[in-house]
């Protein structure tokens, strides 16, 4: 019998259970993948809570993996059997062993990335795609400051930015995390514990401001974010780690200089499968060209995935993490 990881009423990371599941074999247009890493994101943590409400409980979480094609479903032309592949979004239930899903959403992985690599990366730097090149496309010249510089998203991000030219300034909360972050392409990395962040990026930019923020806190960085901003510039809030952001007026943003404001999710911006493999294919491009390198800085057993929420939740994790099955 396959194992995974199932919750049957939302919580914190105790209802996170190992528990049997059935595997069913794949029907028309999907395919059977058998894990052999899993990724770990902070979206699960917000569907777990019921911060993202999800219908059909019980239900197994899980938004990315990379594994095995052991069986296609008919219909199934573009992939094959023993074929390494990985995804990112589409129906959850990526925390199995095994599992059936649409085929419309796996991508090939090139043999220059590894597998716990691929699982890490797939969710994380798509959604850096999206951030960087849909909702604010960044321009050589740019400044723009990336929150939790020292996370999955926020590695990614620094070096991705920094390859298309732009100054980056980064918040982290710890000297260790500066560190980090900085050595991911963070040009100045923020410790918002010491000193404040919208002050800080003002005195870097000699008071002028930036073009853009990417706030994955929420609540506690979004009107500090506002404040960091040149008149015409983008907040990008695509995150809720410190809770839901407040709601504002639309006249704040005028009033702060006729901001824009995007709130945007990757599912959206994947909804066609073109688009899948546009972002995937710039993301193995970047990595498998060194310009942006993905570190599995913590790997937990499957059956440890309650241990790895908590991690993730009290921010002792960084880089990317990775479930093993």
């Amino acid at each position: 019998m396959t194992k995974g990881i199932r919750i049957h009423e939302t919580g914190g990371p105790e209802k996170l259970l190992y528990e049997d599941v059935d595997v069913g074999a794949p029907g028309q247009g999907e395919i059977r993948i058998r894990h052999s890493a899993i990724g770990l994101n902070f979206i699960d943590c917000y569907q777990r809570s019921g911060l993202y409400p999800l219908p059909g409980l019980p239900l197994i979480l899980g938004a990315e993996g990379a594994g095995v094609v052991e069986e296609l479903g008919a219909g199934v032309t573009d992939l094959a059997i023993g074929q390494r592949v990985a995804y990112a979004g589409g129906q959850i239930g990526s925390y199995t062993e095994e599992r059936t899903m649409s085929a419309d959403v796996v991508v090939p992985v090139p043999d220059s990335i590894d597998d716990q690599t691929a699982a890490a990366m797939m969710l994380k730097g798509m959604t850096v795609y999206m951030l960087l090149h849909r909702c604010y496309t960044v321009q050589p010249g740019n400044t723009v400051l990336v929150h939790a510089a020292a996370g999955g998203v926020g590695t990614i991000m620094c070096q991705w930015a920094k390859h298309l030219g732009a100054t980056v300034i980064g918040t982290v909360g710890t000297e260790e995390k500066a560190e980090i972050a900085k050595a991911h392409g963070c040009d100045h990395p923020i410790l918002y514990t010491k000193v404040n962040f919208a002050e800080r990026v003002r005195e870097i930019t000699g008071g002028i401001g930036i073009q853009a923020v990417y706030d994955s806190i929420g609540k506690d960085t979004f009107m500090g974010s506002l404040d960091c901003l040149e008149k015409f510039g983008s907040l990008v809030s695509f995150g809720n780690a410190s809770g839901p952001a407040p709601e504002i007026s639309p006249l704040l943003l005028m009033q702060k200089g006729s901001l824009f404001l995007n709130r945007p999710t990757l599912m959206n911006y994947t909804e066609k499968r073109e688009n899948i493999l546009k972002a995937s294919q710039a993301l193995f491009d970047v990595v498998s060209g060194g310009q942006v390198k993905i570190e599995v800085s913590q790997t937990y057993a499957l059956e440890n995935t309650a241990e790895a929420h908590a991690d993730l939740e009290a921010r002792r994790t960084t880089g990317c993490t990775v479930l093993l099955p």
